[in-house]
């Protein structure tokens, strides 16, 4: 029996991670560092070439996920047979729940190079088997949703609805789902996405459903008296005018809708129209799908149309499957027992050190600027941020318990409508499809 949002504790999370942390972990226990208190932080260094923002989504999944982050006997007795870990370790294991606190910013909300997403602490040992579960959770939700806000915008106020299912693996076609209603897509395709998250169903007949009937009359006919007239007919199996003609005289002019799938969207969308007012459909809607993405929704804009089914360019990110978020460690215990700030030094790699606070700066009621602010735990406890500023980062996790206001489709919901009143707050040229410089500058203080 599937579990409330996908995981359980027989189908649990706690192996989808790279193996070196398992090893790390293994050799901190041995050395005694495992226990040493850490910051993880999670962020991006740039965001996809000419994009102007990002929108995070996927941190209600990550609570989840940490529901059932345990391992189970089946589990330990994988890493002992592989030896991945030593015996003590595997006993270390058998009790292991996340503890810890996670803070960061709320799902739905715009981020831009350097944005302290989401910040974990705990000890190493906790900290460290998280990494690659929430890396791939944030980068490709995060993807999706970004693709997913860029298209609503680009389709105004029609509604775009999420077909993307058989362009992906199939696991990741239900957080795509997800994501996509995150960054304010309206419904999905998705049954089991549907299920998961209480996300609106939708969908109606295939191509192949008019070609298993002798005719396209009988296609329509059976579909009519399976779903009502309020059902939408799939048009462009043959010839258009001729399917639009044959579906309102089964369904009467109370036609629910009609679909084009094919050709020049934007000129049959228009002939469609006519041609439906012609015959009496005027409440008729149409609903244009075929391999669209934010331009074409862009060049869709005075075209009669009502909704659009968006597929393989939203699953993909609409070319950039991925936010290159990092998992950094930034602040640690050192063996005098002391908190101590870190940092990679790497070549165009290096992060900035400490724990962070996330603000973001208005100005006539536009945001014109992301303050980060790092610094020890005393510090920024005594920090002031300036009058006007907004917080941008609230708490998931407090000492091991979740929070179950960020999960489930009221969450959902909230981080939905949260995007939209945060890309609201940008200023308009956010919105732009042209190449540009994330529309906001972010300026980082270290204390």
């Amino acid at each position: 029996m599937v579990a409330s949002r996908g995981f359980t504790d027989a189908y649990s999370p706690a192996l989808m991670t790279d193996m070196y942390e398992y090893t790390m972990l293994d050799a901190a226990l041995k050395d005694g560092t495992a226990n040493r208190n850490c910051v993880f932080e999670i962020y991006t260094r740039h965001l996809p070439e000419g994009r102007r923002y990002a929108v995070l989504a996927g941190t209600g999944r990550i609570l989840d996920a940490l529901q059932h982050f345990h391992l189970s006997e089946e589990d330990i007795a994988f890493l002992r047979d592989r030896k991945v870990v030593s015996e003590r370790t595997a006993v270390w294991l058998e009790n292991f729940h996340f503890s810890g606190t996670i803070r960061g910013y709320r799902e739905g909300e715009m981020f831009f190079p350097d944005s302290p997403i989401l910040q974990v602490e705990g000890s190493f040992a906790e900290c460290t088997l998280l990494e690659t579960l929430l890396l791939s959770i944030l980068n490709y939700d995060s993807a999706v949703a970004s693709a997913a806000s860029r298209m609503v915008s680009a389709a105004g106020d029609r509604p775009c609805m999420d077909m993307g299912g058989r362009r992906t693996n199939e696991w990741a076609a239900v957080s795509a789902a997800r994501a996509a209603v995150v960054g304010g897509f309206k419904g999905t395709a998705n049954l089991l996405a549907a299920k998961l998250y209480d996300l609106h169903a939708i969908g109606t007949a295939a191509h192949s459903f008019t070609l298993l009937h002798d005719d396209e009359r009988q296609a329509f006919t059976s579909q009519i008296e399976a779903l009502g007239i309020g059902t939408t007919l799939l048009t462009d199996t043959y010839d258009i005018e001729s399917a639009v003609k044959t579906a309102v005289e089964v369904a009467g002019p109370e036609l629910g809708g009609v679909r084009i799938d094919s050709g020049d969207l934007a000129s049959l969308a228009q002939r469609v129209r006519n041609q439906l007012d012609a015959l009496g459909a005027t409440n008729t809607k149409i609903t244009v799908t075929n391999d669209l993405d934010e331009y074409a929704l862009a060049a869709l804009q005075t075209a009669p149309v009502d909704s659009y089914g968006v597929g393989t360019m939203l699953v993909t990110g609409s070319g950039a499957p991925t936010c290159a978020m990092v998992y950094k460690l930034t602040e640690r215990e050192n063996g005098a027992g002391v908190m101590q700030p870190v940092a990679k030094k790497s070549k165009n790699k290096g992060n900035t050190p400490g724990r962070k606070l996330a603000y973001r700066s208005y100005e006539y009621n536009l945001a014109d600027c992301e303050h980060i602010v790092s610094g020890s735990e005393d510090q920024l406890a005594q920090y002031h941020p300036q009058d006007g500023w907004r917080d941008l980062l609230v708490d998931y996790v407090v000492k091991g318990e979740i929070n179950d206001e960020y999960q489930g489709n009221d969450a959902i919901i909230t981080a939905q409508e949260h995007r939209t009143q945060a890309l609201h707050e940008l200023p308009i040229t956010a919105q732009s499809l042209m190449k540009g410089d994330p529309a906001i500058p972010t300026e980082i203080t270290v204390l």
